[in-house]
C-alpha cells in the first residue's frame, strides 16, 4: 500500500499492514530548506519545496501543506505578528470592542489574503506527490477563529452574552465551511479542523456552543467526499467525548492527553485517533534513541486499529532532523527498532540537574502571576492565556508582577517539574495553581488577584 492508502484506510476504519505516519512539519519544513517561518508562510515556492522535502526526508504517509491558524483571521482583519521560528500570532481583534457579527459577505473567497498562494501550492503538491501521499489541508476551527476576532472577551461572553456567541460561531462555522470547500477543490484528501481553544472550555460549554457548528462542518466535509480530522491542542481530555459526538473521521491530540484513555473513548465511537509524540522533551530536546523508544512505547501501549502516529502538534522549527527520521523509522520498521531499543534506558533526568530557584512565595509583597505555556508566540491557547494575564497586568499595573515561562526551553521545563506543573497552559498566583488548561474570564481572574492581595496584607 502507498502511504496515502494507509492514511485513507485508517480514516475509513480499516487496518493496513502497518500504522500510518503523519509528521506535522509546519514551519519546520522551512528549517529543512534553510528558510525562516515567515519566508515559508508567505512564499509559494518556499512552501512547495519545503513540503516536498519534508515528505521525502521523513517518509511521510501524510503531510500538511501549511500549519498556520491565522490565515482566516488575517483575511478578516486581524493584525498579525510574524516570527522567524513559528507561525504568526494574532495581535489585534476586530470585534474586541464590538459585539457585532460580521456579514456573511466577509466569508473568504479564493482571491483573499494568502489563499491564492496556499491554493496554488496545494495544487502543485497534489500534482507532485498526491498519488502516494495523503495531503492535509488545515483550517482554523470555528471557536479559535471566534477568539481571534473577539479576543479574551469571548470567555466572558459565554456566561453573559450567550446568543452573541452562537451567532458568532455560526459565522466562523461558515468561514470554516468555505475554507474546507476551497481546500477540497484544491485536492486535499483530509481537512484537519485545528481548534486549540477547545481544550480551554468545559464539556457543557462545548455542547452548548460548539456541537452544532462542528457537526455541520464535518457533515459538509463528508458530503464533499473528503475525510476530516478534529485537531485539538492542550489538555482536551474532558472534551474528547464531546468531540467524538460531532462526527469527525479522526481526532488528533497532543502530549497533554493520555492516549490510552483517549483511545478507549474514540474506539467506542469508531473514530481514528492520532498523536502524540511529545514536541519538546522528546522531539526537540531528546536523542534519536529517545524518539525511537517513545514511538515504540506509544505503539505498544495502544491497539492498532484506528490509530495514526504523529507529533502532538506543529513540530518546533528547530527539531533536529535526525530525531524526526528516528521517529519515522520506528513507525516504518517497528519490530526492528523495538529490538534495538529493548535495553535502552532513558538517561538520568537531565532536568533535575538544572539549578532552579523558585521565588520565596512567603516573602512576596505583591501578587506574582506565573504563566506556564508551551510558547505564547506560537500556541493559540497559550496566546490567550498570556493575554488574560496581560489584561490583569494592565488593570493592576505595578500592584502585580507577571512572568511567562515557556516549555520550549530546558530551563523552563526544569522549572515546571520543580513547580509540579501538570498541564499547559496554566497560571499560578503566588505559587498556587489558579487555572489549568482553562482560560479565565477577566472578572474571575480579577477576583483571584484581589484575594491574593488581601492575603498578602494579613
Amino acid at each position: 500500500m502507498t502511504g496515502k492508502e494507509l492514511v485513507l484506510s485508517v480514516l475509513h476504519h480499516q487496518q493496513g499492514p502497518r500504522l500510518p505516519w503523519v509528521p506535522f512539519v509546519g514551519v519546520h519544513a522551512g528549517k529543512i530548506i534553510g528558510k525562516d517561518a515567515t519566508a515559508m508562510l508567505t512564499d509559494g515556492d518556499n512552501l512547495y519545496h519545503g513540503v516536498l522535502e519534508a515528505a521525502k526526508l521523513y517518509q511521510a504517509d501524510g503531510v500538511p501543506i501549511m500549519f498556520d491558524l491565522q490565515v482566516e483571521a488575517e483575511i478578516l482583519g486581524c493584525e498579525l505578528v510574524w516570527a522567524p521560528k513559528g507561525p504568526p500570532s494574532v495581535k489585534t481583534h476586530p470585534l474586541e470592542d464590538s459585539d457585532e457579527v460580521p456579514c456573511v459577505c466577509k466569508v473568504p473567497s479564493a482571491s483573499d489574503g494568502r489563499l491564492p498562494l496556499i491554493l496554488d501550492t496545494m495544487k502543485r503538491v497534489k500534482a507532485a506527490i498526491g498519488d502516494t501521499t495523503a495531503l492535509y489541508g488545515l483550517i482554523c476551527g470555528p471557536f479559535t477563529l471566534a477568539s481571534h476576532l473577539r479576543g479574551t472577551n469571548i470567555f466572558m461572553d459565554m456566561y453573559d452574552n450567550e446568543e452573541y456567541i452562537k451567532q458568532l460561531m455560526a459565522f466562523t462555522g461558515a468561514v470554516a465551511t468555505a475554507m474546507a470547500q476551497l481546500y477540497i477543490e484544491a485536492g486535499m484528501d483530509v481537512i484537519a479542523v485545528v481548534d486549540p481553544l477547545v481544550s480551554q472550555i468545559s464539556p457543557d460549554a462545548f455542547a452548548q456552543f460548539l456541537t452544532e457548528p462542528f457537526t455541520k462542518l464535518f457533515d459538509f466535509i463528508r458530503e464533499k467526499g473528503a475525510l476530516s480530522s478534529f485537531f485539538v491542542c492542550g489538555n482536551a481530555t474532558r472534551n474528547i467525548e464531546e468531540m467524538c459526538k460531532t462526527g469527525p473521521d479522526g481526532i488528533s491530540v497532543d502530549e497533554n492527553v493520555k492516549m490510552v484513555s483517549a483511545k478507549e473513548i474514540t474506539d467506542r465511537y469508531n473514530i481514528t485517533l492520532g498523536g502524540n509524540i511529545p514536541l519538546t522533551t522528546v522531539m526537540l530536546h531528546g536523542s534519536q534513541l529517545e524518539n525511537m523508544k517513545c514511538v515504540v512505547d506509544l505503539i505498544d501501549s495502544l491497539t492498532p486499529q484506528n490509530l495514526i502516529i504523529s507529533p502532538g502538534c506543529d513540530m518546533p522549527y528547530d527539531t533536529p532532523v535526525e530525531n524526526t527520521i528516528a521517529a519515522s523509522q520506528a513507525v516504518h520498521d517497528t519490530a526492528k527498532i523495538r529490538a534495538m531499543v529493548a535495553d535502552y534506558q532513558t538517561p538520568a533526568d537531565e532536568y533535575a540537574k538544572i539549578d532552579i530557584q523558585l521565588p520565596d512565595y512567603a516573602a512576596l509583597t505583591k501578587p506574582l502571576i506565573e504563566v506556564c505555556t508551551l510558547d505564547s508566540e506560537t500556541c493559540a491557547a497559550c496566546t490567550y492565556m498570556m493575554a488574560a494575564a496581560n489584561d490583569i497586568k494592565a488593570a493592576f499595573g505595578d500592584a502585580v508582577d507577571v512572568v511567562e515561562y515557556k516549555y520550549m526551553y530546558k530551563q523552563d521545563i526544569a522549572r515546571f517539574m520543580k513547580m509540579g506543573v501538570a498541564q499547559l497552559p496554566s497560571i499560578y498566583i503566588n505559587g498556587k495553581l489558579a487555572y489549568s488548561s482553562l482560560i479565565p474570564s477577566k472578572a474571575d481572574f480579577t477576583e483571584k488577584v484581589n484575594e491574593a492581595i488581601a492575603e498578602l496584607k494579613k
